[in-house]
Formats: structure tokens, C-alpha cells, sequence
């Protein structure tokens, strides 16, 4: 197939917002140039997703955003389950710094989370954002590179990608392409959600605040020092803004009270029954919808974008496997469908459904809530190990792998960082003690870096972490998911035939300056 070289592109992101810009960002940092198509000329200046967790902020660092979100940021305490009266009936409180270096829960609006991405999307001369466009088409599928269409004010233009990521939303143009239908988790509801600045006294605490009365479930909470938010479950009837957000405003408060928006939405619960045809993904909305109850929405996107785009920039750059790009769905959509029914169940326990066995529910969350220990084991981490396959020892049920890296603060070389500002954009090996022979010679085989935690400078969270694992050395992927690991009084990775030819693992130099600081390359000769 011939194509005009200038219409020729690594990849092309449907779709600019937080998930599509965040995946331009990642891939940008791994050297993969990217152009990515939105219909709207600038940020959507309305508030949509408000909330996120130490994960996600933790890849926003990867995208090379992590301090300017934490500027525009707040930490959030948690969750509380109220009753019909607004009484307390559960905390599930959340942590002022998590296993990710940030704070558990963090508040944000999306209109400067979006402006945040696409200044640092300006400076990356990877990155070509075409705004104003239409795409009409993407594929068919074929041997060769993907064909993606759009229209602007100039007329009909086409590219050639190797890779198209579609991040183009619920109503995906992308997901058609592939073929793709939703498989229905059976939830839906019509919501009013309100958007509102004041400065007036607001009853409020430092987290959300979940109405568990079936007549009106509500949920609540502060965004910054004057946004708030309000989603409230519509029924017959519907009362005035003033008169639903009434219970958190003192009596005949009359004083400032300015709507941002005022808007209804029909939650849903599903999944896409494919998220991949040959070189074309699909991502965030496009993939999955959750009910909002436990905060994981735009979570979930910016999880698909942090799994694939490492997987394709080896693919694309240093000759991965292809087969190493089918793990992108197998390890994301069980994930996400794991989660979606998170939000259904949370859903239906707090807001109590529409039923006649909604008061007995009620009854019974408050009963759980008082057993104890229960709110604590709750209030943890929503995002759960990945489940097993070739870049997940495969058999293990419990232990590191699968899971998530803690990221503390080290000091190297005199200077106090985050881990993964160590560790690079790459695979690394963290090790209990000194890596022997063989941990030498693979890491220097991935051309990564092998520390020994003991060198990191830390409070002694890794070495804590890796006892509790029983591990002597991990693997650490790129997006810092455990791969494999050495078991304590064990010599060598367990699974290394099955992730190896994945990844074309070849002898190459030792890591530049870029990817760990030179008083750590010495771990690795």
C-alpha cells in the first residue's frame, strides 16, 4: 500500500480529553509522536469528573503532571454514609499520603485538570493536538497501517497510523468501528447533578457525604474553597435547586448562591465486549461507564492509558512482540468490570434502589457498618491486583505480584525524590540486598537498573514491603505493577519464559543518565 508520507503517523488519539491527552503524554515521554483529533476547538469549560485517587495521581507524575495537579488539588477525608436525617451512620476515611506518595482521595475541577494536560501537551514536540475536527472513519482493518478520516473547515483529510487509540468517549466512533457492543451490568438511573459556587456557610466536611434514604439518595461534597457539588436521584415531582441543596445551607439562607450547572444524567453500568481489533483500542468511556458512587470513572481511564501505551511504545519502538498488545484487554477489562461492579453494589447499598426491600437494605448497611474493622478494611485501595497472565506470574493468588510498587520518597545523591523519578519510564529491578550474578545480567539483558532498596534513602517502606511479600528481589514494570519476583532464599524470577519472548528481551547498554542516576548505575555492571 502506498501513503503519502506526510499523512503517515505513529499513533492517533480519538478523542483530547483527560484520557486521550494523558495517553499523548505517555507515550511523548517514551519518544512515540502522536496527533490527537477532538471535535472541540478548547477545554469543555464545565465541571464533570471532581474526584481521583493516589494511583491516578501517581500516573498524572508519569504523564510529567504530578506537582501541577497537586496545585490545583485538594485531599479529600474520605466517605460518610448518612442516614435520611443526615446522621453519621459510617467514616470510611481516607489517608493524607497512600502507598502511591499522595494523598488517598483528592478533589479537582476538570476544566483545570484539562488545561494542566494540554499546556504540557504544547510543550511536547511529540504531540499535535488537531482541534475543531470530525473524525468520520476509522479502519478497516488491515495489514498495514490504519486509516483514520476527519473532516475541519478546509475539507476531507485522512492518516495512516500503526496505532489508533479511540478515546472518543460513550458514544465512541471508534467502538463501532471494531465492532463493539456494550454488555449491560444492569444499572441505570436518572440523576440531577449541580454544580454551585458560594461563600456562604455550607454544612460540610472534608470528603463526600453519601444520603443513604431511598426516598431521595444524594450524594455531596466540597470541591475547592467555593465549588460544591450535589448529585440527587430524580423522582416525581422534583424540587427546585434551592430546595434540594436546602438541608446544607442554613434556614432562609439568601445569600450568594450561583449555579454553575444544573444538568441530569442517566447513570449506567457497562462494558464494551472488546476493547481491541488489530491496532485500534479503545479507552475510558469508549471501553466502559460506571455509576459514580465510588469515585472510579475517570480512574479507570487513565488506568487503560498507563497499561497500553508502555506495551505499545515497545511494540512500536523496541521490538515487542505483538502479542505483548493483546494484554492490554486481558489485564484492563476484568479490572474495570471488577470495578463498574464495585460502583453498582456501593450504588445500590447507599442510595437503597427503588424497591420494597430498600428499607431492609438500609438497615442492614448500617448493622455492617458498626462490625468492627469493617470501615477500615473498606475505606482501602478500590484498584485491585490484575489478575494472572503472561505479565502476571501466573498461579499466584496472593503476594506482590500484580500489584503496585509503593512509591516513597528516596534520597539519591543528595537529593530527595519520588521512587519513580528513579526509576525512569522503563522496567526496573528493586532488590533486597545486592543483586547477585543473575539479577546482574538480566537487568543489564532489559538494559535497566537493579537497586538495592537499602541504597534508595528510604523510611524503609520498600524493604517493609518486600518482607511482607516474601520477596527477595521484584520486577517492576513500567506502569509499576509487579511482574515477578525472586522468593526469598530463591535466586532467580519464576516466570521468566513467559514474559520474555514478549518483550524481545535482548543484551543492550547499560541505562543513560535519563533512566537512573549515575550513583545507581553501578547496581547494574
Amino acid at each position: 500500500m502506498n501513503v503519502d508520507e506526510a499523512a503517515r503517523v505513529p499513533v492517533v488519539i480519538v478523542g483530547a480529553g483527560p484520557v486521550g491527552v494523558t495517553a499523548a503524554l505517555l507515550l511523548a515521554r517514551r519518544g512515540i509522536r502522536s496527533v490527537v483529533l477532538e471535535r472541540h476547538r478548547d477545554v469543555y469549560p464545565l465541571p464533570r469528573a471532581v474526584a481521583c485517587d493516589d494511583e491516578i495521581h501517581r500516573i498524572l507524575q508519569a504523564a510529567g503532571v504530578g506537582e501541577e495537579f497537586t496545585a490545583i488539588s485538594r485531599p479529600a477525608g474520605g466517605l460518610r454514609l448518612l442516614d435520611a436525617r443526615h446522621r453519621v451512620m459510617a467514616e470510611f476515611r481516607r489517608s493524607r499520603r497512600g502507598r502511591h506518595g499522595y494523598p488517598q482521595s483528592s478533589m479537582f475541577d476538570q476544566p483545570e485538570l484539562e488545561r494542566v494536560l494540554r499546556d504540557a501537551l504544547a510543550k511536547r514536540p511529540e504531540c499535535e493536538l488537531r482541534g475543531g475536527v470530525e473524525v468520520t472513519g476509522v479502519g478497516p482493518d488491515t495489514a498495514g497501517p490504519v486509516r483514520v478520516t476527519y473532516r475541519d473547515d478546509t475539507g476531507e483529510h485522512e492518516l495512516w497510523a500503526e496505532a489508533v487509540l479511540g478515546c472518543d468517549g460513550a458514544n465512541s466512533l471508534t467502538r463501532d468501528a471494531i465492532g463493539g457492543v456494550w454488555e449491560d451490568l444492569h444499572f441505570e438511573e436518572r440523576w440531577t447533578v449541580i454544580d454551585a459556587e458560594t461563600t456562604g456557610p455550607v454544612r460540610c466536611w472534608e470528603g463526600v457525604d453519601q444520603v443513604c434514604d431511598p426516598k431521595q439518595p444524594a450524594t455531596f461534597m466540597r470541591v475547592n474553597d467555593t465549588r460544591y457539588r450535589w448529585e440527587f436521584r430524580q423522582r416525581e415531582g422534583q424540587e427546585t435547586v434551592r430546595e434540594l441543596v436546602a438541608p446544607w445551607l442554613p434556614p432562609s439562607y439568601d445569600g450568594d448562591f450561583d449555579v454553575v450547572r444544573e444538568t441530569q444524567y442517566t447513570f449506567r453500568a457497562r462494558v464494551a465486549d472488546r476493547w481491541r481489533s488489530g491496532r485500534v483500542f479503545l479507552l475510558g468511556d469508549a471501553a466502559h461507564l460506571t455509576p459514580p458512587f465510588v469515585g472510579q470513572g475517570l480512574c479507570s481511564g487513565l488506568r487503560d492509558a498507563h497499561n497500553l501505551t508502555w506495551k505499545l511504545a515497545r511494540v512500536l519502538q523496541q521490538g515487542g512482540d505483538e502479542r505483548l498488545l493483546d494484554t492490554y484487554e486481558s489485564e484492563r477489562r476484568p479490572h474495570a468490570r471488577h470495578v463498574v461492579r464495585l460502583a453498582v453494589a456501593m450504588g445500590w447499598a447507599m442510595t437503597g434502589g427503588q424497591d420494597g426491600a430498600a428499607a431492609i437494605r438500609r438497615r442492614a448497611l448500617a448493622a455492617a457498618c458498626r462490625i468492627p474493622g469493617l470501615t477500615e478494611r473498606a475505606g482501602r485501595d478500590l484498584s485491585p491486583p490484575l489478575t494472572a497472565g503472561p505479565l502476571v506470574r501466573r498461579g499466584v493468588r496472593r503476594g506482590l505480584v500484580g500489584t503496585h510498587c509503593p512509591q516513597p520518597w528516596v534520597s539519591v545523591g543528595g537529593r530527595r525524590t519520588r521512587l519513580d523519578e528513579v526509576l525512569g519510564d522503563s522496567f526496573a529491578v528493586l532488590t533486597a540486598t545486592g543483586p547477585g550474578p543473575s539479577l546482574t545480567a538480566l537487568a543489564h539483558g532489559l538494559g535497566i537498573p537493579a537497586l538495592p532498596v537499602t541504597d534508595l534513602g528510604d523510611d524503609g517502606t520498600l524493604a517493609a514491603w518486600l518482607r511482607s511479600g516474601r520477596a527477595d528481589a521484584v520486577l517492576l514494570r513500567p506502569d509499576r505493577i509487579v511482574m515477578d519476583v525472586v522468593p526469598s532464599g530463591g535466586r532467580d524470577f519464576t516466570s521468566t519464559a513467559a514474559w520474555s519472548p514478549l518483550l524481545h528481551t535482548t543484551r543492550s547498554p547499560v541505562p543513560s543518565e535519563r533512566t537512573a542516576p549515575k550513583s545507581l548505575l553501578r547496581s547494574t555492571t
